[in-house]
């Protein structure tokens, strides 16, 4: 039976490490299965984050234990330190682009589609904005055969000139919760989205070098 987050919503810890661990699979493939200590690490990340988060090690792994029971991660053997991956589109039952679309939207809260496609270029590349909301529209309209559906479209905020979407994998939200300010996003200016864009990739790095480290001690029996 594939996910169903009316009958066992997550909850905002277990989507923030499932959705890192996506994230993370496809940023920074060198140090994915990732271990605790790097994904807390990548949780509690300040930027592209929504809520920032301050999970705590043992949070964390509180949340794996409940994620491995969903079949929605797992652990990875052949090294000392436990490592971990996310089962996402198998154990949620839906296809490349429409994982990336809902990892996105656990992270970084609701965003319209534009957003969506800025944001997943280093996830995956989407054609145009055009081929985002067709999943999206697909995520919205899953049947209940399928577990139903993932994502809800927004009531357009005043001033906005697009409708954001949100996530529905920790059950229902709030439909009337009030929508940042037009230009306030992601997308409202080429200079905010090129400074974000470096902070990820830098973040990116230390995350791989701190792998990088672990695994040298790891070997090295420090």
């Amino acid at each position: 039976m594939p996910f169903d987050p009316v009958t066992r919503p997550l909850t905002p810890h277990e989507a923030r490490v499932l959705a890192t661990l996506m994230e993370k699979a496809r940023t920074v493939p060198d140090s994915y299965p990732m271990s605790l200590n790097g994904l807390v690490t990548g949780c509690n990340q300040k930027t592209s984050r929504d809520p920032v988060m301050n999970l705590s090690d043992a949070e964390a792994q509180e949340a794996l234990d409940s994620l491995k029971l969903l079949t929605l991660a797992f652990e990875s053997s052949g090294n000392r330190t436990t490592r971990w991956e996310h089962n996402f589109q198998r154990g949620v039952g839906v296809p490349e682009q429409s994982a990336v679309l809902l990892g996105l939207l656990m992270l970084r809260g609701p965003q319209t589609a534009g957003e969506l496609r800025i944001n997943a270029e280093r996830w995956y590349r989407f054609a145009d904005i055009s081929s985002v909301e067709a999943f999206l529209d697909e995520l919205q309209e899953r049947s209940a055969e399928k577990g139903g559906p993932l994502v809800a479209q927004l009531p357009r905020a005043p001033g906005a000139r697009e409708q954001r979407w949100a996530h529905l994998m920790c059950g229902p939200v709030d439909t009337t919760a009030s929508a940042p300010a037009p230009g306030s996003s992601a997308g409202g200016g080429n200079a905010s989205a090129a400074l974000q864009a470096r902070v990820e990739m830098l973040e990116s790095q230390v995350a791989a070098l701190q792998a990088t480290v672990q695994r040298l001690c790891a070997e090295l029996g420090v």
